[in-house]
């Protein structure tokens, strides 16, 4: 009777936690795809400038992925590239993913430690809406929060951010992302 209970238990545990998993990719889905655009980025001398944006939102075997690259041309017609990759995991908390960037000494993904310098970053999705966080705390700790919100619209992605150092703005940067490939 007592085993009876206990195997009817991890059956519905298991359960839970396979149906969990599903809905968690199953409301990424939406998302995955290649985008495309370009924004016109304000420089800290006043001057504004394009940057060309891309953004690939991919399912893993655990949550998703998002990478996202950004490309200035310089004045002398140099061009900077900047790239970053982060995985994400369902948490407990409903909708909201923790950023698998490092491993630990059991093989484990953990968050980066913003005391240590490194960024802390999770995600949420609310609707049709995917937003990266990312904290970062300096030495003397003040902080900068940035907020990338990526939503869903017809053909693409409306991406909007913000950065708030120590609770102020200090850029916003909205654009369209065209889609270009789904996987």
């Amino acid at each position: 009777m007592v085993l009876n209970s206990i195997l009817r238990f991890l059956s519905v545990f298991t359960m839970a936690v396979v149906l969990s998993g599903q809905s968690a990719i199953a409301d990424i889905s939406r998302f995955v795809g290649e985008y495309s655009g370009r924004a016109e980025v304000e420089t800290r001398a006043g001057d504004i400038a394009n940057r060309d944006m891309s953004v690939v939102i991919k399912e893993t075997a655990n949550g998703y992925a998002v990478l996202w690259t950004s490309t200035t041309e310089k004045e002398d017609g140099r061009r900077k590239t900047k790239s970053y990759e982060i995985e994400f995991q369902p948490t407990d908390r409903d909708g909201v993913y923790a950023a698998a960037m490092k491993r630990n000494v059991f093989g484990h993904t953990e968050q980066l430690d913003p005391m240590k310098g490194e960024p802390y970053v999770w995600s949420r999705i609310t609707g049709d809406t995917l937003t990266v966080f990312s904290m970062f705390v300096a030495p003397n700790g003040d902080y900068e929060m940035q907020q990338y919100d990526r939503t869903l619209a017809e053909g693409g992605l409306q991406l909007d951010f913000n950065s708030h150092r120590n609770g102020i703005p200090t850029r916003f940067i909205s654009t369209f992302l065209s889609r270009t490939s789904q996987y």
